[in-house]
């Protein structure tokens, strides 16, 4: 699964070697960073907060595709020339968003080598986590799903001594990113409270237990 994999570098190494080309900007919750159709122009980097992406088909069904958290770069897709975007991202809690345009990118790709090739290893790393979550989505049980999104989300398996970990996101926003109801979310988030694996009292936390939980399922 995703969360097990890892990389030689951080993405933090990435963004820092782009930082002086960036620009930031706060995002309230469930407000649109870019719509799927538009032109494709800049990358983006999750400072603070999560996103998810979402694609819409031409009769109106909708669907996540992803959830980013805090050090997730999205919109890779400019790159390519004339491109828009194949997907909508929208911050689903408060978020600092900072964004750079492909015309840098570009430039510093063909300057810095050394930089093209941690950014390519990011790119097969994010595939990769792509292609887990497709697979979650199509073999694992509701249950499950909903277990490795908030595992995500607190970014466990992310640190080697993983902790107890803050999540701000709701009931409605889970059952989206999982592709069940509400009712549904509910139910499995009281059976993971009576388990021990999450504390949810107005806030919610998750406990590193939740992925032995995910695990050994």
């Amino acid at each position: 699964m995703a969360y097990k994999k890892t990389l030689a570098f951080t993405p933090l190494d990435l963004f820092n070697r782009m930082d002086t080309q960036t620009t930031t900007r706060d995002y309230r919750n469930r407000q649109t960073i870019f719509a799927q159709g538009d032109k494709a122009d800049a990358m983006f980097y999750v400072q603070n907060g999560n996103v998810k992406l979402t694609v819409e088909s031409k009769s109106g069904k909708k669907a996540v595709i992803a959830i980013l958290r805090h050090g997730d770069f999205f919109g890779e897709g400019c790159l390519a020339r004339q491109s828009l975007w194949t997907s909508t991202a929208m911050a689903i809690q408060p978020s600092t968003i900072a964004r750079v345009k492909r015309a840098a990118i570009v430039r510093i790709i063909r300057r810095e080598p050394a930089f093209a090739k941690l950014f390519i290893s990011y790119l097969l790393f994010r595939i990769g986590r792509i292609e887990d979550e497709f697979v979650d989505q199509i073999f694992s049980s509701s249950e499950k799903r909903l277990a490795r999104i908030l595992l995500l989300l607190a970014g466990v398996g992310l640190q080697s001594k993983p902790k107890l970990a803050l999540v701000k996101v709701n009931q409605e926003t889970l059952a989206e990113m999982v592709g069940t109801t509400r009712s549904r979310v509910s139910y499995f988030m009281n059976r993971f409270r009576e388990m021990g694996f999450i504390d949810y009292n107005g806030s919610l936390r998750v406990h590193k237990t939740l992925l032995t939980f995910l695990l050994n399922e």
